[in-house]
Order: C-alpha cells, then sequence, then structure tokens
C-alpha cells in the first residue's frame, strides 16, 4: 500500500500527502467515482475539504508480477485527523452495535 501512496503522491502532487485509497469494495463507495449518499454526508459534516480523486498506478498482481496499469480511487484530505476519523468510521466492517443503532 505504501507503494501506491507514493505513486499517487508522485504524479499528482496537488491530492497532498494525507491521503487514503479506497478499496473497489468500501462500503464508502457507491461506485468507482462516487461516495455513498451516507459517507458524502459525512464528509461534508466532518471533512468538507476532502477531495475524491481516480488515480493510475502500477500494481503487480503479485509479488514478482509484471505490473500494469490500474484505476484506484483516493480520499484526500487537508488534515490527518480527519483522514483518521474517516478511516475510523467508513474502512472497518460494521458492527453489530452499527447494525442495532441504524434499526
Amino acid at each position: 500500500m505504501i507503494d501506491i501512496i507514493k505513486q499517487i503522491q508522485a504524479s499528482n502532487p496537488g491530492l497532498g500527502t494525507t491521503i487514503i485509497v479506497l478499496r473497489a469494495d468500501s462500503r464508502a463507495l457507491a461506485d468507482p467515482a462516487t461516495l455513498t449518499p451516507e459517507a458524502k454526508a459525512w464528509i461534508d459534516a466532518k471533512a468538507p475539504e476532502a477531495r475524491l480523486s481516480q488515480e493510475t498506478v502500477l500494481l503487480a498482481p503479485y509479488p514478482g508480477g509484471m505490473p500494469t496499469e490500474r484505476t484506484v480511487t483516493v480520499l484526500a484530505f487537508s488534515d490527518a485527523r480527519h483522514l483518521a476519523a474517516f478511516a475510523t468510521a467508513w474502512t472497518g466492517d460494521p458492527t453489530l452495535d452499527d447494525d442495532v443503532d441504524a434499526a
């Protein structure tokens, strides 16, 4: 993952240094270029300066494999605390308590 972050920072320095690469199956994503309405509302309320971006990186399918271009979804923050709060809220699996609160 660190190699991916370094590639993104080198190819698009405007994103800054406080970025997270979202997995394609992230529950924060409606599709690769769009946050879910819930994640968008969270960003608007808690980190309105955050920017969603799609970036191209070279990734090997396995160690020692031939790297190929792949597009990844990146969320850039201006403050590391906002990234940490987002990661805590949106990148882990929902807990049973989250399901009870939603009901």
